[in-house]
């Protein structure tokens, strides 16, 4: 699915699995990466291909319903070979998420490439703001997009699969970046918290205020989110109890 910015997530619960999983979806949603500016024109023609590719099978899955498609059909509207189509796409599911190659590099080029003087935190939160900014997604689209990962075990075992992919290298390259074990549980924490942000946020009536007040709890920690806050005061039940 093409087009919902990073997030759109996947988790237990219907809505909060499709807000996690369209985060691979950008391009039939409406979404254009920044990458794509970045490109040399031979990248750009594989990506327009692919692209095409990922439109074509989004408006055939959900016209018809995913198991009612088969990819020469899809092969056969978007003008290619079966051969082509998988050159693309390991898999019928993984045409669901067209740009998950994408966001995994975006995701590592965000913590590796950050400004000096840039917290791991602060860029990533940058970059999901420009994602949360960027996207213009309309309801059919998200609705027929959730729809579709609900009603079809396998997309949605395709996008649980992906985004503990995304978790892994985020995990990694985290780890890298502050010379940590790759299995360190901090790197682990962080990359989970930070992935998890836009299921969070969706539900929330100012998204952009929620991320950055989630983000700066990530960058500055607990007691010091309260002691930033101390000239609030704390509901009458609560002022007796730490904090």
């Amino acid at each position: 699915m093409s087009g919902a910015g990073l997030f759109a997530s996947i988790k237990v619960s219907s809505i909060h699995k499709c807000n996690s999983y369209t985060i691979g979806a950008h391009s039939h949603l409406g979404y254009t990466s920044g990458m794509t500016q970045r490109m040399g024109l031979r990248d750009r023609k594989k990506l327009a291909t692919r692209r095409k590719l990922g439109e074509v099978a989004f408006r055939l899955f959900t016209e018809r319903g995913f198991d009612a498609v088969g990819v020469r059909e899809i092969a056969d509207a978007a003008d290619v070979s079966v051969t082509t189509l998988f050159k693309y796409f390991p898999s019928k599911e993984s045409l669901v998420f067209d740009e998950d190659e994408e966001i995994e590099a975006e995701l590592v080029q965000a913590v590796r490439e950050r400004p000096p003087g840039v917290s791991i935190p602060e860029a990533l939160r940058r970059y999901m703001v420009q994602n949360l900014t960027q996207v213009d997604v309309s309801p059919e689209a998200l609705s027929a997009m959730h729809q579709l990962i609900e009603e079809t075990p396998s997309v949605a075992a395709y996008a649980r699969q992906m985004w503990h992919r995304f978790e892994d290298v985020l995990a990694q390259t985290i780890a890298e970046e502050i010379d940590a074990a790759p299995d360190d549980p901090r790197c682990r924490a962080l990359a989970r918290f930070a992935l998890e942000m836009h299921p969070f946020i969706a539900q929330t009536a100012d998204p952009l205020a929620a991320l950055n007040a989630a983000f700066g709890l990530l960058e500055h920690g607990w007691s010091a989110t309260i002691a930033a806050h101390a000239e609030f005061p704390a509901r009458p039940e609560a002022q007796t109890r730490p904090r």
